[in-house]
């Protein structure tokens, strides 16, 4: 038994031992028997070599012959990534034009922007620039919005998936993270839910190029503006009904901030409606940091095929969206692009000052290894 001791009897030292050793037989037995033991049976791993770690394994000895060739390498490959990028984004050209029209600021688009203020929507204005070069197409037409966190949690989680995948329950019941934005005053879905969908970027530009004294527009196509995996695979429209995208959302009403619902953003393109519309797509796809650009069209068409000619252009905006409330600015950004998309010299600067670390670091190794490299052989002899 756990925590007994016994004593040999004086004078009988054999049988005291003997009845000792079967006392001490019969606990270890009780002990074996005992369900304390039977946990550490049942949870012993199998004797195999993966459960035991006996798998064969390499084990490299770095020494200065293998680490120093590998700093080197490796700094030398990122100098030389971190080059290429960076001339790649100097070969980018971009223009970018402020229309926030902030009161007192004298722009074109300040009487849209206080009318904003005062709640008012579509009032139009324009701008007037000039194109210092050609711009090789296809051209890239960018809206930013700056101090604007589409980041935030509450506003991040502020959608319904489910229903933007076209599932009907979805219509009928959405997600409770879309609140307060999820059902109407009287108790209607909303759809599409949420304060993402409801805060959908509404402003519109139309683009003119000055040729001969007028002025002629310039076609912005907007297919392929949005991911391929956002527009075929998690958008989708409700399946129709008697072949009626109208009567798929019966049952439900449009978000307070837009004037029409969803199965109206493009009447003129039934492929281009309802969840499946590239501009709703591309504003759904949250950014990271405060101040980011989406796409909105590109110049890829008709007789600006081969991008923008240098010469005066005229933008005519429609100046719906406000900012002023929170601060905030809007840009207008016409891009070319190369093999590595828009302009980013960051990422060119990230790995010219990793390779040069790298680098850096071989020299000191190295200049270590030589330095101690006697001291080290006359320690072995």
């Amino acid at each position: 038994m756990p925590g007994w001791r016994h004593r040999p009897l004086p004078g009988r030292g054999g049988a005291g031992s003997r009845a000792g050793g079967a006392l001490q037989r019969s606990a270890g037995t009780m002990a074996a028997a005992s369900p304390c033991a039977e946990p550490a049976a049942r949870n012993k791993p199998d004797n195999t070599a993966f459960t035991q770690q006996r798998l064969p394994a390499w084990q490299p000895l770095l020494s200065a012959g293998t680490a120093l060739p590998l700093f080197f390498c490796v700094g030398l490959a990122c100098l030389a990534l971190g080059l290429g990028l960076h001339f790649s984004s100097d070969t980018i050209r971009e223009l970018e034009l402020d229309y926030t029209g902030a009161p007192g600021s004298g722009h074109n688009c300040s009487r849209c922007a206080n009318a904003s203020l005062a709640g008012a929507g579509g009032c139009t204005c324009s701008l007037r620039f000039e194109l210092p070069e050609r711009f090789p197409g296809p051209v890239c037409l960018y809206y930013q919005l700056s101090n604007y966190y589409q980041n935030h949690r509450r506003y991040g989680v502020s959608r319904d998936d489910r229903q933007l995948s076209g599932d009907a329950s979805g219509l009928s019941n959405p997600a409770t993270e879309c609140s307060p934005f999820r059902t109407d005053p009287q108790g209607i879905p909303i759809a599409p839910c949420g304060a993402i969908a409801n805060s959908l970027f509404n402003d519109t530009f139309a683009l003119y190029h000055l040729a001969n004294g007028t002025f002629y527009p310039v076609p912005l196509d907007n297919r392929g503006i949005s991911w391929w995996t956002d527009s075929n695979i998690k958008f989708s429209n409700p399946e129709l009904v008697n072949g009626s995208l109208e009567a798929a959302f019966k049952g439900t009403t449009k978000p307070p901030n837009w004037p029409h619902a969803a199965y109206m953003l493009d009447m003129g393109n039934t492929n281009n409606t309802g969840f499946i519309n590239e501009d709703f797509i591309v504003w759904m796809r949250t950014a990271a940091l405060p101040t980011f650009r989406k796409l909105y069209r590109r110049v890829r068409e008709g007789n600006f095929s081969s991008g923008l000619p240098q010469g005066t252009y005229r933008l005519d905006i429609t100046y719906n969206y406000p900012v002023l409330s929170f601060q905030g600015t809007k840009k207008v950004i016409f891009s070319t692009v190369s093999w590595m998309g828009g302009k980013n010299p960051f990422l060119g600067i990230v790995y010219l000052v990793f390779g040069s670390a790298c680098i850096l670091t071989g020299f000191v190794m190295l200049a270590v290894h030589i330095r101690f490299q006697k001291q080290n052989q006359m320690d072995v002899e």
